[in-house]
């Protein structure tokens, strides 16, 4: 037996202070931004355990320290204010509770219910070119605390949606609205009062006297009368302002592209992707009347032109290029010159998910940017030649200050929905709105005939074969991310509409402007019939309704095993597998 000193007894609280000394060793802020960071969160300097505990980072990178290296992989992380144990538990009860169906009128919004006047955005403040780089960044640093300070006097916790807390990524948006000549301002059409804050649209307009142009994105995800009355409030609510259609995914970019009258939505992307030409046209024709010839861009119209009449063949590979990206995170001053250079400068600005890398793909015909359905994906921002006369910049998506509820921000993209705590009231929030049980064919867990948002999670578990590995009980969680997931990529039909378009439906239906939208949806080419995306509320069948795991041996499925599942889309036949316990796993490969 090895001679060794005996034991002593490690408390917990010992083991704390020694896990946060680990995490200090470990972070990648300098003693300085950790500073800043306390008096931005806590009002403290010397308050780091609170700002522990208050600060969500999403996303973080586990990276060694290494005093030579200047990049930062963590630099850009999506920080918001964590919320509380009382309100999530509060959230979790509600969501126990049984649903009340709301009428089809609730899903009608005005930009005003979630952007008061007096709620503005941080910009950078007032600079001279003999300022030093330290003089700046302390004046910014200074600027950025009193405003969360102020925001954070005037609403309350609750009342506030979750926005960014980083400093980095406020940077990026105030040098892509310096140097852009349009701002190109992007939002999904499925939300866009929730999206496009008034705030940004007067700051840009009236402060920096530069022009924007707002893009419905995704409009292949909701019927085309809806993206009418979306574009006709909008232009009434913001006078001047120029209102584009567009969508990534026109239907001769995707595969089998039909709308099933039963069943839930599913695109599959081709390999090869063409330009996006009709809503690329649209764009054109917008900055074409705003620059007039003070720019040539006729090689813009030029390339739109050759891709409208471009024969693609199916098998070839995707095309990948470099993306041109800043080698060097310049955030210092720069005098604006409007079309320096002869070239245009559009500045993709929007929140996360709401498609700006995808459109910029789109617009190029070939994959430039790196997309992900993951918010905060685009670190910095990133710099493309559309043609040589112009250049596209996207900037990280960014959670604008608002007083949307935060369970919508995860149905809207906002927040990643993989490190959501409560899904579960986010899932209520859709199911009172829309009928999960009749359209995913649900059998309640416990034969009841009234429904919560957790008895929803449980039936889906149960009907996807969603359980834990170890007591084989229903993964609830796993359900709940799921359906949120569905939401997300169209899957299940969530949008929300400008108030009153349920009362004059039938006028939208028959405007004529809606042909325009098909155009662009490019419905007309490949006979997906009338609408981009019908919402799905009665269905015989569900191509997500099958059990892949069901197995007589488990208890929950003895009574269901002469059943059959319903016949499952090609692109879940993944989860398949994922969806099984480690032993059924096992059992499914040696078969």
């Amino acid at each position: 037996m090895p001679h060794g000193r005996k034991k002593v007894p490690f408390s917990g609280k010992a083991k704390k202070l020694q896990l946060q000394a680990k995490k200090q060793t470990k972070s990648p802020w300098n003693d300085n931004d950790r500073r800043v960071k306390s008096i931005l969160v806590a009002g403290s300097s010397d308050d780091d355990e609170y700002l522990e505990d208050n600060v969500q980072k999403l996303n973080q990178q586990p990276v060694r320290p290494n005093p030579t290296s200047k990049s930062n992989a963590n630099r850009y992380l999506l920080q918001f204010k964590r919320e509380s144990d009382a309100e999530l538990r509060e959230r979790k009860e509600q969501s126990r509770k049984t649903l009340v169906p709301l009428p089809e009128t609730s899903l009608e919004v005005s930009s005003e219910q979630y952007f008061p006047d007096d709620l503005k955005f941080p910009v950078r403040p007032p600079w001279d070119f003999n300022m030093s780089k330290e003089q700046l960044d302390a004046r910014e640093n200074r600027y950025f605390t009193e405003y969360f300070k102020d925001i954070e006097k005037r609403y309350k916790s609750t009342e506030l949606s979750f926005f960014e807390l980083n400093l980095e990524t406020w940077r990026q948006l105030w040098r892509v609205m310096e140097m852009l000549d349009i701002a190109l301002v992007i939002v999904d059409i499925r939300f866009p009062s929730l999206m496009f804050p008034p705030y940004l649209f007067e700051y840009i307009s009236n402060e920096l006297k530069k022009s924007v142009i707002l893009v419905l994105n995704k409009i292949d995800l909701v019927p085309a009368p809806l993206v009418v009355a979306w574009k006709h409030y909008l232009q009434e609510r913001f006078p001047g302002i120029q209102i584009i259609t567009f969508t990534s995914f026109p239907s001769y970019n995707l595969r089998d592209a039909t709308n099933k009258k039963t069943g839930l939505n599913v695109r599959r992307c081709k390999g090869k992707m063409k330009m996006a030409a009709e809503g690329a046209q649209k764009l054109y024709a917008a900055c074409k009347e705003i620059v007039g010839e003070e720019v040539d861009i006729s090689s813009w119209h030029s390339k739109i032109t050759e891709e409208m009449t471009l024969e693609y063949d199916e098998g070839e590979e995707v095309e990948i290029e470099e993306t041109v990206t800043l080698k060097r995170q310049d955030t210092r001053f720069k005098g604006y010159n409007k079309f320096e250079g002869g070239v245009l400068t559009i500045g993709c600005i929007g929140q996360p998910n709401v498609g700006k890398s995808s459109l910029m793909n789109a617009l190029m015909g070939k994959k430039v940017v790196s997309v992900s359905r993951t918010p905060g994906h685009t670190k910095h921002f990133q710099t493309i030649f559309l043609t040589p006369q112009v250049r596209l910049c996207d900037c990280p998506g960014l959670v604008f200050p608002s007083l949307v509820p935060k369970v919508l921000q995860a149905i809207m993209g906002s927040y990643p929905i993989a490190q959501l705590r409560d899904p579960y009231s986010s899932v209520k929030f859709v199911a009172e709105r829309v009928d999960l049980v009749t359209l995913l064919k649900l059998e309640h867990p416990e034969h009841d005939d009234e429904w919560s948002a957790i008895d929803i999670c449980d039936g889906w578990a149960y009907k996807k074969g969603f359980y834990t590995a170890r007591t084989a009980r229903l993964d609830t969680y796993r359900a709940a991310n799921h359906l949120l997931r569905m939401i997300l990529d169209g899957k299940i039909s969530m949008h929300f509409a400008p108030p009153g378009y349920f009362e004059k439906k039938a006028f939208w239906e028959e405007h004529p402007e809606v042909q325009s939208v098909k155009w662009v949806q490019a419905v007309n080419q490949s006979g997906t019939g009338d609408q981009a995306a019908p919402v799905l509320s009665e269905y015989e069948s569900s191509d997500e309704g099958s059990n892949p795991a069901k197995d007589d041996r488990h208890p929950r499925n003895q009574s269901n095993s002469s059943s059959e599942g319903d016949e499952e889309d090609d692109e879940d036949s993944d989860d398949n597998l994922n969806s099984r316990n480690k032993f059924q796993v096992l059992n499914a490969s040696i078969e």
